[in-house]
């Protein structure tokens, strides 16, 4: 069986658009309970997706890296269905806001009056974060 026999075809998509759509050699996803790969021929699943990076394994040189907030993955029959809250290409991150963001959520998580406040806070910091760590990473 040649490389281009044994892609997945993968689709990112989140509320706003269609972030990414092409075939791959894998994915690595954060699950909720843990990063997990998927690769030519995986069981078809459904998983939990948590805040981190969506890396898609294009050739044996090239990756694509996505920062993610959560959301849903489906596997079916070497097709990857990616649901998710928000994804943005690594090369799309504005360091600057991102900064700013984590800044924010910060001074929210010290000023938070309630505990769904600082659940909040500590959401958007995680957000900010990852975004932070993904571009830092890969620029």
């Amino acid at each position: 069986m040649s490389d281009s026999q044994r892609l997945i075809r993968v689709d990112i998509v989140a509320p706003d658009k269609r972030v990414f759509q092409g075939d791959v050699i894998g994915v690595h996803a954060p699950g909720v309970d843990g990063g997990f790969q998927i690769l030519y021929n995986h069981a078809p699943m459904i998983a939990s997706l948590s805040v981190g990076p969506l890396i898609l394994t294009l050739s044996n040189t090239e990756k694509s890296v996505f920062a993610t907030s959560g959301g849903f993955i489906e596997v079916i029959g070497n097709v990857v269905t990616v649901l998710a809250e928000t994804a943005e290409s690594a090369s799309d991150i504005d360091a600057e806001r991102a900064k700013k963001a984590e800044e924010r959520a910060l001074e929210r998580l010290h000023n938070a009056s309630s505990d769904l406040d600082r659940i909040r806070a500590e959401q958007s910091l995680d957000r900010a974060r990852n975004r932070l760590r993904i571009q830092v990473a890969n620029t």
